[in-house]
């Protein structure tokens, strides 16, 4: 065993002697030639560590996370929901420390479109509502009323008292209950029937007394004299004129039924009206 280490201390002092007399670059080039190995290993160690804290660290839960549907961004209002977040979350007492809050403008749904992208959309509405994990859904009057159709909205009436919707009682959004018990039929055929009936009609969401059964599910948000409807992201409904079941399409608001704290959405409704309430 003496004479093993021995030989190793001499293959070492060898070493020590040889790489003395190495310029700079050869000395680079022994190095890397004798430890690459351990040094590329070496790297991944210290990039997957500092990956790892950095998404521990970046990984806060959400204090509030707001859908818009089928927002138009472009290059004048794309860092508008970005600066949303750092705004609602002083406005709301959040602690960015400890929380973060997305407002997400990726999200796109149509009626008639039926690609990969529009079902990964909806799968991940689905998913994202079941869990609890959005809070608020801003989206065209077509859209909205499809999801309120499927009973996903909070009745504002029955989760708020009349002094906290008071600012928005003129805004409020009805749809009819009584469609919410409608036979669409088994057959894609027989759905396809059904919601063509439901586009034919001439409803005024605005209007309780023209409805059967009126639930308040969301607030109906002007163009101008707020924070959503300056943005321009939903511009392109009212510059096409764009109409539903009679009526000139709108923005919408709305809370899905699975928020175990609707009251941080109406936070954010009254952050975004600011001082026009």
């Amino acid at each position: 065993m003496s004479s093993q280490n021995s030989v190793i201390e001499e293959i070492r002092e060898q070493q020590k002697k040889a790489f003395a007399t190495m310029t700079p670059k050869e000395k680079l080039a022994y190095f890397w030639d004798y430890y690459k190995i351990h040094t590329i290993v070496a790297i991944i160690v210290v990039v997957f560590i500092i990956s790892f804290i950095n998404s521990y660290r970046s990984s806060k839960p959400t204090a509030f996370y707001a859908v818009l549907l089928n927002a138009d961004t472009y290059e004048d209002n794309a860092a508008a929901a970005g600066a949303w977040n750092e705004g609602f979350m002083e406005y709301a007492g959040i602690d960015p420390e400890a929380y973060q809050v997305n407002i997400d403008t990726s999200i796109a749904i149509s009626s008639g479109s039926g690609d990969q992208y529009e079902m990964a959309s909806r799968q991940k509405m689905a998913a994202m509502m079941h869990a609890g994990d959005i809070h608020a859904i801003a989206a065209d009057t077509e859209t909205f009323e499809g999801y309120a159709r499927l009973e996903y909205f909070y009745d504002l009436t029955a989760a708020f008292t009349e002094e906290e919707l008071a600012p928005y009682a003129d805004l409020l959004y009805y749809t009819d209950g009584a469609a919410f018990d409608a036979d669409t039929g088994d057959t894609l055929e027989e759905m396809a029937t059904a919601q063509e009936a439901v586009y034919s009609q001439t409803i005024d969401h605005s209007d309780p007394s023209s409805m059967e059964k009126p639930v308040a599910v969301g607030i109906r948000i002007p163009q101008t004299g707020n924070k959503l409807g300056d943005s321009g992201y939903y511009d392109y409904i009212f510059e096409n004129d764009y109409t539903f079941q009679g009526y000139p399409s709108e923005i919408m608001i709305g809370i899905p039924l699975s928020v175990e704290n609707p009251k941080v959405a109406l936070q954010f409704l009254d952050y975004l009206f600011g001082d026009n309430t």
